[in-house]
């Protein structure tokens, strides 16, 4: 096994990268209207704080008349209570709906993401490790909702409140504030290197924490081959190298973010107490009131307060947007094999499909220079039952791939009862087509609804009644809970053979008109080969079939045998023709019976 190779990224992530995020916002209009009046009304009631503190300082404090002074403290108390519950509630209805968001908008991203990559060919799994798709589902939209529903919120505040307090310093001290402003841009260029850094590194964070998943996800699922080697502690000493790698990273970027946060504040700490002390000399010369400095006060450290929280903030949103830009890259890509856009409604045929073949040509993308199949042809009557023979890579499997339409030929026509299989709908296709792997796979729920997943809507007893027919109900029935059994993860509770036979019903239940059979008998043992061998010709019976057989013992009585090799069609006919042709089926016989 190699290590997750890190798959090239763009170069810049910026904020703007969460743009991708509109379609799956735009449902929610109503919840977003209110989250951003509840956020505005939560912003002008910490902007009308200062306002009500002035008045309390210059009419309630400063007044002579003790009677007078009584009163006015009660009046602007009552204000100051009335603004708290303004921004109590506001704050309150705000966090709501923004939390609603974030995990509403989340659930819909991750659904889109897996939905789409479910629908992607091979070719995308070939290049792309599972591991990584699932870092994606689940870190990258983690720190999506992170900030969709809380850090956006936050910032968006905190902008509000920021700039209202920066605007009511300017219209009470437009001079000493104009001041402010033009040296504020001292502040904003140091403050866009620091951000291109930290968007780098943020990125490359997330990338190193995906490459750790893919090993994880690739070994787990390999633990029994692990363990066989004792690799255990190598393969610990490599996931060890990966998240050390991580966290390296992370550091890196953790630095350069606090490095940004820790300017920003200090900045604008020190312009801000530059205006606060113009603020006291001019209370000293007598140009404004107690209250009136009281009031800039306040306004100071709502702005500085704002400015500090947007500098979190934006460094959530670089994350974000990097995660989102991840997140994007996987919707944005399209599968190669699609249905087409007007699919033909085929008839659906009455013992079994006739099936086409001519002059397939195919090249796996992964070896653009080594044809699986050349000029391959062959012509499948309704009802017959062809094998397919010959040396491991001689394209026996990309014949069955090809089918289903998992790639498409470079050259060449498929045609399942008369209609090219690229303009039937993906569905349609593969609804006509069963398939018993030579590893079969077995899901983490029951034997019930295992066999019943190739056929969603099927009633218990037909579920039995396919069992029966697999000869997989006697050991069905032995389980603990019987057909109610949870199975484990891969099946992990049962044999090679009965694994198998549960693949087997799986197929029989969904009575296609086309079975594909993958070596369905390879992993049974020689009584068991016996009566699935029994139960397969029964389910064989009316309908087409296509073998794939290493074992000739099991395709002797094949209406037609086709020998391949190397992607070539080297011979054809019964058993009894190509023994006495003496060519490669021949010697093929001949290694197997003698030994």
């Amino acid at each position: 096994m190699s290590a997750a190779a890190p798959t090239e990224r763009p170069k810049a992530t910026t904020p703007t990268s969460l743009g991708g995020l509109l379609p799956f916002m735009r449902p929610y209009r109503l919840q977003i209207g209110l989250a951003v009046v509840f956020l505005i009304l939560a912003a002008v009631a910490t902007l009308l704080f200062p306002l009500a503190l002035r008045h309390l300082i210059d009419g309630g404090l400063v007044s002579l008349d003790r009677g007078a002074q009584t009163m006015g403290l009660r009046g602007h108390f009552l204000q100051l209570f009335g603004v708290a519950v303004l921004l109590g509630l506001s704050s309150a209805l705000r966090f709501y709906f923004v939390s609603w968001l974030g995990d509403r908008i989340t659930a819909d991203l991750r659904n889109a993401v897996y939905s789409h990559v479910l629908r992607q060919s091979p070719q995308f799994f070939e290049t792309t490790q599972t591991g990584e798709v699932l870092s994606r589902l689940t870190t990258d939209t983690t720190l999506v909702q992170t900030v969709v529903g809380s850090s956006l919120s936050m910032g968006l505040r905190n902008l509000v409140t920021g700039l209202g307090a920066l605007v009511m310093l300017v219209w009470t001290n437009p001079y000493v504030m104009t001041q402010v402003l033009l040296i504020l841009l001292l502040v904003v260029l140091p403050s866009m290197w620091f951000g291109r850094r930290v968007r780098k590194l943020s990125r490359a964070s997330q990338d190193r924490v995906a490459d750790s998943s893919a090993i994880a996800a690739e070994v787990l699922n390999a633990i029994p081959i692990v363990q066989s080697y004792t690799a255990e502690n190598r393969e610990a000493r490599r996931f060890a190298d990966a998240t050390e790698h991580a966290f390296s990273t992370a550091v890196r970027r953790s630095r350069a973010r606090s490095g940004l946060v820790a300017f920003i504040i200090i900045s604008t700490a020190a312009l801000l107490l530059w205006g606060l002390y113009q603020g006291t000399q001019a209370v000293i010369a007598g140009d404004i009131s107690a209250g009136h400095l009281g009031q800039t006060v306040v306004y100071i450290i709502i702005l500085a307060g704002a400015v500090a929280v947007l500098g979190e903030v934006y460094g959530d949103l670089l994350r974000a947007a990097g995660a989102s830009e991840r997140l994007m890259e996987l919707l944005s890509l399209e599968s190669p094999v699609q249905s087409p856009a007007q699919p033909v409604a085929a008839a659906q045929p009455q013992g079994g499909s006739a099936l086409v073949f001519e002059q397939i040509t195919f090249h796996y993308p992964s070896r653009p220079a080594q044809a699986a199949l050349a000029g391959f042809s062959l012509d499948v009557k309704p009802g017959q039952t062809v094998a397919l023979v010959g040396p491991s890579g001689a394209g026996k499997s990309t014949v069955f791939g090809l089918l289903l339409r998992y790639y498409d030929p470079a050259s060449g026509r498929i045609a399942l009862d008369g209609v090219p299989i690229d303009q039937l709908s993906l569905h349609d296709l593969r609804s006509r087509i069963g398939i018993v792997p030579q590893d079969p796979v077995i899901f983490s729920t029951s034997a019930l609804e295992n066999i019943r997943y190739g056929k969603p809507g099927a009633s218990d007893e037909q579920v039995r009644t396919a069992a029966h027919a697999a000869f997989a109900d006697e050991f069905i029935s032995k389980l603990p809970e019987g057909y109610d059994t949870f199975l484990g993860e891969r099946g992990v509770r049962l044999s090679g053979g009965q694994r198998q036979r549960i693949a087997i019903a799986r197929a029989t239940l969904k009575n296609p008109p086309l079975l594909l059979l993958d070596e369905a008998t390879s992993a049974l043992d020689a009584q068991s080969e016996r009566m699935v061998q029994a139960a397969l010709e029964s389910a064989m019976k009316d309908r087409t079939t296509l073998v794939i057989a290493h074992r000739l013992a099991t395709v002797q009585q094949a209406d037609h045998i086709v020998v391949l090799d190397h992607g070539r069609l080297v011979e054809q006919g019964t058993h009894a023709q190509l023994v006495a042709r003496g060519g490669v089926y021949a010697g093929l016989a001949a290694l197997q019976f003698n030994a």
